[in-house]
């Protein structure tokens, strides 16, 4: 009897202590797990993150009760590295150059958008969820759309725009950054003749273009 009652407890101790991440970091290894999924063109589940993720199938359900939550989390995850880059590259750029910052902020966008082009396809279209129920994602969206807005204001202010229609600027340029981002995703440029080691270069001369064609002389 004394040998014997010990020994039940400490046999199944190890088990539990060997899983291979912290109880809370689950959630972060979860959307690490999604993440990486998108990025392989995989289907994306609460229950392949968590076989990924090597925990039991209903462990994820605590903090993901569906595929949605799940796809929200990681959206935002996504969201954020992308902003750390434009914040990155504008804390870099002249101040006191608003145009300078703008071309910034756009070849940003867009060596994200190339080089992480999964979570670009997550954080840019509906096709994992609906975007609207994230307002981490609505809020910061805004922000950088109000970001570039002050951009175009303070060059105006500054007299460096051939036109003070601000808005129509603002929409030309994303949708230059975002259609150069698109037609990566979607491997258009061999078609036009630009390699894969050419198109980052390519994509920062059509952004030098467009600058030059909103500029004052």
């Amino acid at each position: 009897m004394p040998f014997h009652q010990p020994s039940k407890p400490r046999a199944r101790r190890p088990a539990t202590e060997a899983r291979p991440y912290h109880h809370g970091d689950l959630r972060r290894v979860l959307i690490d797990a999604a993440l990486q999924l998108a990025a392989e063109g995989a289907e994306v589940s609460v229950r392949e993150a968590a076989r990924r993720a090597a925990v039991s199938p209903g462990a994820p359900f605590r903090h993901f009760p569906n595929r949605d939550a799940l796809m929200a989390a990681a959206a935002e995850e996504a969201q954020r590295r992308f902003r750390a880059e434009i914040d990155a590259a504008l804390r870099e750029a002249p101040a006191a150059d608003p145009l300078a910052r703008f071309r910034a902020f756009g070849l940003a966008y867009l060596r994200w958008a190339m080089r992480n082009p999964a979570h670009f396809e997550i954080i840019s279209t509906g096709r994992y969820f609906a975007h609207g129920s994230s307002p981490d994602l609505t809020r910061d969206n805004a922000e950088l759309i109000s970001l570039t807005e002050q951009m175009l204001v303070d060059a105006a202010e500054q007299g460096l725009l051939r036109s003070v229609d601000l808005k129509r600027i603002q929409i030309a340029g994303r949708a230059l950054v975002y259609g150069l981002a698109r037609m990566n995703l979607d491997g258009h440029f061999p078609r036009w003749g630009v390699g894969e080691g050419e198109i980052e270069r390519m994509a920062e001369g059509v952004i030098d273009l467009f600058i030059a064609g909103i500029a004052k002389p």
